[in-house]
């Protein structure tokens, strides 16, 4: 055989070897289970990204108001242990489970929202939505989310046939339900959660199916009550006025050390991490000069200790959840899933662009905590509580539940019986 003849074949065995493994990945991607091990490794990094780095953040904090530099990194870490409880029991749940949970879980939102109005609520840093009972706190939005999601995709479904008519995509989803949410949360000052409710809602119709036109008039009358609500409070439009005039920070300004201080130190810790950091644990902007470092700015520290590394690391993994996401949406047949799925990947998605984007000062500063990360108990249980839900949507699919149960030989075995990628919609 020539020499060519040879090189010719050794290149045909290596595209055929490329070829085989690009099919061997293609099939494991297409498998049920990857919906599922994907949210759960996505949640699980961030969550762990997340403890650590609070734990980094909150070191001075703690030691300055505690004596003890792991004061709220444990408390963080007791939430997050109640957090995986709640995503491991909603995991298990049915669909038809959640079905039945749809008009209690509005119920209940919509009762805890009314109590942060009577004294057992209580403010924080100007907002009232918080209800305590002893050392027992909760934020009644938080829960309202899920109970929006669940209710809103029930509704929905059930007027699957009549969402050709505004009147029925409207009522009682938009009307009077996420208003009276929206409502009672606004009663609290609690401008950047009504944000995302009002974007879960928007995510929910989208995946229904309403006519696109109504959306552009949906986000004209979103954006005129927005605008009216930041002019009710003169704290809110100056954040507004600040971001569309950063002039008004220059260094020498009365705002410079006020309102300005927050959106700049978290700049200037994004500047001083560089492509790779400056050390986790090596933050100086953690020592008092960024105001809650571990909570809505702690992507500022992310950037600080981990350079543009570790912010694109964080960026990734949300995009990687959208992925999940929406690979779940296009594999089910259930309408009801369809909708709540979108209803919670648009709440995590959107939630982290305000927080993200208030950091990075591409949006003025809210106030919302970054998903799974930011140090906060009722964000982070609801959250893992959401994507709990989202597990149990996945292993809806045919043949998950049975793989994730069977040894590797039984489960590749399952596989190739497996004719269908579509989730059932029982």
């Amino acid at each position: 055989m020539s020499s060519s003849a040879a090189t010719g074949s050794g290149r045909s065995g290596a595209r055929r070897t490329r070829s085989t493994r690009v099919d061997e990945w293609t099939a494991r991607f297409e498998s049920p289970m990857t919906t599922y091990y994907l949210l759960l490794g996505i949640v699980g990094l961030l969550v762990g990204i997340g403890l650590v780095m609070v734990l980094s953040a909150s070191m001075i904090v703690s030691l300055k108001e505690n004596d003890s530099s792991f004061t709220i990194f444990l408390k963080q870490f007791v939430f997050a242990l109640a957090g995986g409880l709640a995503l491991w029991w909603a995991s298990r749940r049915s669909i038809a489970f959640w079905k039945r949970m749809a008009v209690p879980a509005v119920a209940a939102s919509i009762v805890l929202l009314l109590l942060v109005l009577t004294p057992l609520g209580f403010g924080f840093q100007g907002n009232r939505n918080w209800i305590g009972v002893g050392s027992l706190s909760i934020q009644p939005s938080e829960v309202a989310k899920i109970g929006l999601v669940l209710a809103g995709a029930l509704v929905l479904e059930r007027k699957r046939a009549l969402l050709a008519s505004i009147k029925h995509a409207l009522v009682p989803f938009v009307v009077p339900g996420m208003l009276l949410i929206v409502g009672l949360v606004m009663l609290g000052h609690d401008m950047g959660t009504a944000m995302v409710i009002c974007a879960i809602a928007v995510g929910m119709l989208f995946a229904a199916g309403v006519q696109l036109r109504w959306f552009a008039l949906g986000g004209g009358v979103l954006a005129l009550l927005g605008l009216l609500a930041a002019n009710i409070g003169n704290n809110r439009m100056q954040r507004i006025q600040i971001w569309l005039d950063p002039t008004q920070c220059a260094p020498g300004s009365d705002l410079y050390y006020g309102i300005c201080r927050q959106s700049i130190h978290g700049r200037y810790a994004l500047a001083d991490g560089g492509w790779f950091g400056v050390g986790l644990g090596a933050s100086r902007e953690k020592w008092g000069w960024l105001s809650e470092p571990y909570n809505d700015f702690i992507f500022a520290i992310i950037g600080e200790e981990l350079g543009l590394i570790g912010t694109l690391t964080i960026l990734a993994l949300f995009a990687a959840f959208a992925v999940a996401g929406l690979r779940l949406v296009t594999r089910t047949d259930d309408f009801f899933v369809r909708v709540a799925t979108a209803g919670i990947c648009t709440w995590v998605l959107v939630q982290a662009t305000i927080n993200i984007g208030a950091v990075i000062g591409m949006l003025p500063v809210i106030g919302v905590p970054l998903p799974f990360v930011s140090s906060g108990g009722s964000s982070l249980v609801t959250s893992m509580l959401a994507v709990g839900i989202l597990l149990s949507f996945a292993r809806s699919e045919p043949g998950c539940s049975e793989m994730i149960a069977a040894k590797p030989s039984r489960a590749r075995a399952l596989l190739a019986r497996i004719p269908s990628r579509r989730t059932s919609s029982r």
